[in-house]
C-alpha cells in the first residue's frame, strides 16, 4: 500500500503535522468508520468519516464522527440549502476520484464545500481518510478546516 495519495500530497503541500496510519481494510463491513476506528484501536468519535452529499443538486463534502449519522436537515442549513441528500456511490467516486471506503475530503478531483461536525474540535487530533482504503491520516482538526477551507457546524442527528 502507497501511504503517498493525492491526500497526502495536499496536507503536505499547506505545512501542516500530520501522521499516516494504514490499518487492514475490511471491504465487507457493515459501517467502515467503525471498522477503522475498531482497527486502529480508537474511539469512533475520533475517528471521522467523510461522505458526498447534494444541497440544492450541488455536490458538498461532509466530515462527522465515525459513529454518528448525518442530519440532512442541518447539513441544508450549514450551507444556507433549502434539501440535501447522500450522494449515490458511483458519483461520489466519479466526482472526488477517490473509491467509496477511501474518500478524503483532501484532494479530491473537484473542490467542493466541506463541513465538519463542530464535535470534532474538542478532539486535539482526529483521523481523516487519507484517500485510500486502509488509509487515515491523524492531525489537529483545525487544521483539516484550514486546509480544506471548511465550515464548523453542528452536523449529525
Amino acid at each position: 500500500m502507497s501511504k503517498t495519495t493525492r491526500a497526502t500530497q495536499v496536507l503536505s503541500k499547506s505545512g501542516i503535522a500530520f501522521t499516516v496510519h494504514t490499518y487492514d481494510y475490511d471491504p465487507g463491513a457493515e459501517r467502515v468508520g467503525l471498522q477503522a476506528a475498531e482497527a486502529l484501536g480508537e474511539a469512533p468519535h475520533r475517528v471521522l468519516k467523510t461522505l458526498m452529499a447534494e444541497l440544492d443538486g450541488k455536490p458538498v463534502c461532509v466530515v462527522v464522527p465515525s459513529d454518528r449519522e448525518v442530519s440532512m436537515k442541518k447539513l441544508a442549513s450549514a450551507f444556507g440549502g433549502k434539501s440535501a441528500n447522500m450522494m449515490k456511490p458511483a458519483d461520489a467516486e466519479r466526482l472526488t476520484g477517490y473509491h467509496v471506503g477511501g474518500i478524503s475530503p483532501f484532494g479530491q478531483k473537484k473542490i467542493v464545500p466541506t463541513a465538519i461536525e463542530e464535535t470534532a474540535f474538542v478532539e486535539p487530533l482526529v483521523y481523516i481518510n487519507g484517500g485510500q482504503r486502509g488509509l487515515q491520516v491523524r492531525l489537529d482538526p483545525k487544521d483539516a478546516l484550514t486546509v480544506l477551507k471548511a465550515v464548523s457546524a453542528p452536523l449529525i442527528a
